[in-house]
């Protein structure tokens, strides 16, 4: 099945042609009937399958098909990040082929541009819940007239604590729109919340639930903690790792992490919520131009950034939440490019690994890099989880039953031997 099947207008065919895609993903093929024959919508896929072409060109259309004669506010996504707010706001363009007016509203940049841009009269507009709000106080914005409600990655936003502000949103939309609810993952309070916000919903789930993108090699490297930053720095300088986006738990551990690998010899920046806007957007430029070979993140950028061919993920830390461990690793493997997930895990780590497993229903393969084996002398230090597939309850420490038979069985498990899986060839489907 190509584009032209879906029921795509020339204009939209044309440039998706632009942008080099011929084969719609699973979740477009499924999703841009739906939307175009104007039904709500819950629609789960991995990240990383182009949710956002699934939207985008399906709303388009319906944009064109009944044109206004003003310039009210007729579409509105809401995004957890700026990054995404900005990427979304990129494809309306992209694909509208700059026809449609639109603008991103996010925090962390001044409020009078956004200002200017919503007078100038907006018909897209793709913002972070916050920031809206903020604009809806100071009476910038009107938003009676919204015929489309787009909630993309509708999870990390009630993880990022955003359900109040949503529901706030909600209160100053027109009863009657589509409503359209994406997401990678549902925990019980986004199916709580798309039954309150969906008529009568069409439902799309292209993949199994919280299962990792098929086109990312993963492997864990057991490693103590003191030399996780000497085993990433190796793996960089022997080019088994080219260029990498790499998460850290906590900002403070990103900006450390910077300072060493730059100590190293190896070009690093960090983005995380402390940097200003600028600067992140700096920093992702010079990563994605190849002046710096390790971009740092926090879980800010898990869901926010769309890097085209991004050849590595590294866990330098693995997430609190299991469900993010796949985020990260889904910024590789997309559009049909196959990615590398790594995962560098001291034995503190061992129940977060266990927690992330359970999620895929499948061990992640082990091995060990001569020189960096772990020493066993060194005792695990509990980790507080958070098991964000269970409605974000805590629980403290590794999982019950004597100390000393659980780090046995980890020990094991990171003695086990990675089994090469063989590189896919490259598609050309859309994967933003």
């Amino acid at each position: 099945m190509t584009f032209s099947h879906l029921g795509l207008r020339p204009d939209l065919l044309r440039a998706v042609a632009r942008e080099g895609y011929t084969d719609p993903t699973p979740v477009q093929r499924e999703a841009i009937p739906i939307v175009l024959a104007g039904r709500d919508l819950l629609a789960g896929a991995q990240t990383g399958t182009g949710k956002t072409a699934a939207f985008v060109l399906p709303i388009l259309q319906q944009l064109a098909e009944r044109p206004a004669r003003d310039h009210r506010i007729r579409v509105l996504i809401l995004a957890p990040t700026r990054e995404l707010a900005i990427q979304v706001e990129e494809s309306v363009r992209t694909y509208s082929s700059g026809n449609v007016r639109s603008t991103a509203i996010y925090g962390g940049v001044g409020f009078p541009a956004q200002v200017r841009a919503l007078r100038r009269g907006v018909t897209v507009v793709v913002a972070t819940p916050g920031r809206l709000l903020d604009h809806a106080r100071q009476g910038t914005i009107d938003l009676r007239g919204v015929e489309f409600l787009v909630l993309d990655e509708a999870d990390r936003m009630l993880d990022m604590g955003f359900i109040r502000d949503i529901r706030q949103v909600l209160a100053l939309l027109p009863d009657r729109r589509q409503n359209l609810l994406f997401s990678a993952t549902f925990s019980r309070e986004i199916r709580s919340l798309a039954e309150g916000l969906l008529d009568r919903p069409a439902s799309v789930q292209v993949t199994p639930e919280n299962t990792a993108v098929e086109l990312v090699e993963q492997v864990v490297h057991p490693v103590d903690r003191e030399r996780k930053r000497e085993l990433l720095t190796h793996l960089v300088r022997t080019r088994v790792i080219d260029q990498a986006l790499v998460f850290t738990r906590t900002k403070h551990g990103a900006n450390k992490l910077v300072e060493q690998l730059n100590r190293d010899g190896i070009a690093a920046s960090a983005i995380h919520g402390n940097k200003s806007q600028p600067q992140r957007v700096r920093a992702l430029a010079d990563f994605k131009a190849g002046r710096i070979l390790c971009l740092v993140a926090t879980e800010v950028a898990a869901r926010g950034l769309d890097i085209e061919a991004l050849p590595h993920v590294v866990n330098f830390e693995l997430p609190m939440v299991p469900a993010d461990y796949i985020h990260r690793i889904g910024r590789t493997g997309r559009a049909g490019v196959t990615g590398a997930a790594v995962s560098l895990v001291c034995i503190d780590e061992a129940p977060l690994l266990r927690e992330i497993e359970r999620l895929l229903k499948a061990p992640i393969p082990s091995e060990t890099v001569p020189g960096y084996e772990p020493n066993r002398a060194i005792p695990a230090q509990p980790i507080k989880l958070r098991s964000g597939m269970h409605g974000g309850q805590r629980r403290q420490g590794p999982p019950s039953g004597p100390r000393r038979q659980g780090g046995d069985r980890d020990r094991r498990q990171f003695g086990a031997q990675r089994q090469r899986r063989p590189r896919r060839p490259a598609g050309s489907s859309i994967g933003r």
